[in-house]
């Protein structure tokens, strides 16, 4: 109860002190003055905003409705540089669209000019005077000229190859590698699409990767040619080894049908590494170990050494424990025998 209600005093007096600073006669004096200032810069801001000035601004270029087996080969140019005046107010409306003014053009609109265009400067000047206020003038566009190049190629699907390295942790290893899509189709002259086999993405580098990485990667261009798509969503997916240890028979290999080995232990021990995702999947019937009949007829040893003959692919570095073993071949005894 008494820290309430010093807490509650403290703020009162606080407040109090906050108030009688606020209502004293110096600081009223100091916010008439900001105040004033403020009243003032805004009015000199007008003024000043008010003249006529100069300022440069980007123009994108885009052009729509283009057919895939259309390839540029001279493009269009993606950028280019107006010069404006007008009033400061309204070049700042221009630099309030991040100083971009974007134009686009229809590529239906120039199919009957042939496969070399050139795009009239009036056609690029109406589209961009549509966007202007109409006080604004135009003082200068570069380049003056827009022109571009095209040819209708001939199509074909071909696979995607990822280019690159992969690196990742001591401790992980890549479990996977997806190329979405897996083929893209490339449109290309005649004597250029048959040189193409292929669609390669730019060279990738990845380090030390300890998780699932996906990444959007352009495909690497070819002069003349076209792919649709440009890009592939190259996805590695990464796991952690984990060990894990497993019993398995000791199996006769090449014996004839009246002999059998007899192994002391029947079993031995494989320790292996395996993706934390495939551990539990991992059992000792994906495991094959064995003894030849040829190595024991050569060999003067008592003991014989086992063999992985079979391991699933998604095992690392299987160990055999313990090396050697103890063994005896039976001789069976057949019906006629008996």
């Amino acid at each position: 109860m008494f820290d309430k209600v010093s807490v509650s005093e403290q703020y009162k007096k606080v407040i109090k002190k906050i108030r009688s600073f606020l209502l004293s006669a110096s600081t009223k004096e100091f916010l008439i003055f900001l105040f004033f200032v403020f009243i003032s810069f805004c009015f000199w801001l007008m003024t000043v905003l008010n003249d006529d000035y100069e300022s440069d601004f980007n123009i994108k270029l885009n052009m729509r409705n283009v057919p895939d087996n259309v390839v540029m080969t001279a493009e269009l140019p993606t950028d280019m540089r107006i010069r404006l005046k007008d009033r400061g107010t309204v070049l700042a409306k221009y630099w309030m669209r991040h100083a971009s003014i974007p134009i686009t053009l229809d590529f239906n609109d120039y199919v009957e000019l042939g496969t070399e265009v050139t795009v009239p400067k009036s056609t690029v000047v109406q589209k961009i005077r549509n966007q202007l206020s109409q006080s604004t003038q135009m003082i200068s566009l570069h380049p003056d000229s827009i022109f571009f190049i095209y040819t209708r190629g001939e199509g074909k699907k071909v696979p995607v190859k990822f280019q690159g390295s992969i690196q990742v942790d001591p401790k992980y290893y890549i479990s996977g590698l997806n190329c979405e899509p897996d083929s893209v189709m490339v449109y290309a002259p005649i004597e250029i699409l048959d040189t193409i086999t292929a669609a390669y993405s730019q060279l990738t580098k990845f380090d030390e990767l300890k998780d699932t990485t996906a990444q959007r990667i352009p495909l690497q261009e070819v002069r003349g040619a076209k792919f649709v798509p440009d890009y592939n969503d190259v996805t590695i997916m990464v796991d952690v080894y984990s060990e894990k240890t497993l019993e398995v028979p000791v199996h006769g290999m090449n014996f004839p049908p009246d002999k059998v080995l007899r192994t002391f232990p029947s079993k031995v021990k494989v320790t292996f590494q395996v993706g934390l995702s495939h551990f539990k999947t991992v059992t000792s019937d994906d495991f094959f170990i064995a003894v030849s009949y040829e190595e024991l007829l050569n060999s003067k040893n008592s003991k014989c050494m086992p063999h992985l003959k079979a391991s699933p692919s998604i095992v690392n570095h299987p160990r055999i424990s313990p090396l050697e073993v103890d063994y005896i071949i039976e001789q069976q005894t057949t019906a006629d025998e008996d």
